[in-house]
């Protein structure tokens, strides 16, 4: 995006949502309201002040995104601090942002529906609508006799947490007596998995479609990844976003089973992923098109994404005083 310049800078307040560890996101936003004649300013509503994102904004002490006064107190925040944009970065916030929007519509975030986002984040719910709208995924266990290796994910896990991998009758025995719990799907040992970052306008316009390959993933997040360049996961992208009607700042996941080069779709966040800095870095600058929604102007979609922008992320100290 072309640079503009004002003699004046526009203040431009974002507010991350659970973005405790987005410094480098935040550091990008930054960059590309600079660009723009924005000075973007960054705030992150956490549960404790002494988080990594607090080296480059404000931290904001708030509630749990279960707490029944969060939309109340999120209002106070967005009042007292002018808060323009809405950023979620974990699966709870999504439904809390896309809510706040319908109640108060005092600030703007790039999410779904709150309704949409509640179906995403329940994993049950979501394979059904993936199947309802005839996207490919793995078989899910409904009943009858298991055919093993099996996958059970929480319905409403995030980060990898508590996935189990069923190889056997005592396992699958123990983890369907409480079924309502999970999705079962059939597990596929011999694959590879990517994941791609999206964004796509409040009038449905698909601006960018970044596909990159998981490489390493530590503790249920990609710690190191790269960009590729595929025809076939771009067109099921573009189906996918098409027929759920997203919108947003989009994360879609596929695996695709290496021994019969079938691609599957996973599962679909509707936020920006941990490692979509290294989709920004290939070209894919999602900041400007957060941004540029924000203060009324037509995006720019991303015309060349680098295949082969390889990111490896690593842990760096913020010290704190308590």
């Amino acid at each position: 995006m072309e640079a503009r310049t004002t003699q004046k800078r526009r203040n431009l307040n974002v507010l991350f949502l659970g973005g405790a560890k987005r410094v480098s996101f935040g550091r990008k936003l930054v960059e590309a309201g600079e660009k723009m004649g924005l000075a973007v300013k960054i705030y992150s509503y956490e549960i404790d002040a002494e988080v990594p994102i607090s080296l480059i904004g404000g931290v904001i002490i708030g509630r749990r995104w279960s707490a029944p006064d969060v939309l109340d107190h999120l209002h106070q925040v967005v009042s007292a601090y002018k808060i323009d944009v809405l950023l979620p970065f974990v699966d709870g916030a999504i439904s809390i942002a896309g809510a706040y929007i319908a109640t108060y519509g005092d600030a703007w975030a790039p999410v779904v529906t709150s309704g949409k986002a509640e179906i995403l984040f329940d994993k049950v719910l979501s394979a059904r609508e993936f199947e309802a709208a005839g996207l490919d995924i793995p078989a899910t266990y409904i009943g009858g006799r298991p055919v093993f290796p099996l996958i059970a994910k929480p319905r409403r896990g995030s980060a990898s947490k508590g996935i189990e991998i069923i190889e056997g009758i005592n396992e699958f025995r123990r983890i369907t007596k409480n079924s309502e719990d999970y999705l079962i799907q059939t597990y596929y040992p011999d694959r590879e998995e990517f994941t791609v970052d999206c964004y796509i306008s409040r009038k449905g316009e698909i601006l960018c479609i970044s596909p990159r390959k998981r490489l390493e993933v530590v503790g249920g997040e990609v710690s190191r990844t790269v960009t590729v360049d595929s025809s076939e996961i771009r067109q099921a992208s573009k189906e996918a976003i098409s027929r759920l009607g997203l919108r947003g700042a989009v994360t879609l996941q596929y695996l695709r089973n290496l021994d019969s080069n079938r691609l599957m779709l996973m599962e679909i966040n509707p936020r920006l992923g941990g490692g979509v800095v290294c989709s920004i870095h290939a070209g894919a600058d999602i900041p400007s098109m957060i941004l540029s929604e924000a203060v009324g102007l037509m995006p720019e979609a991303a015309a060349d994404i680098k295949a082969g922008t390889l990111i490896c992320r690593y842990f760096e100290e913020a010290v704190f005083t308590i």
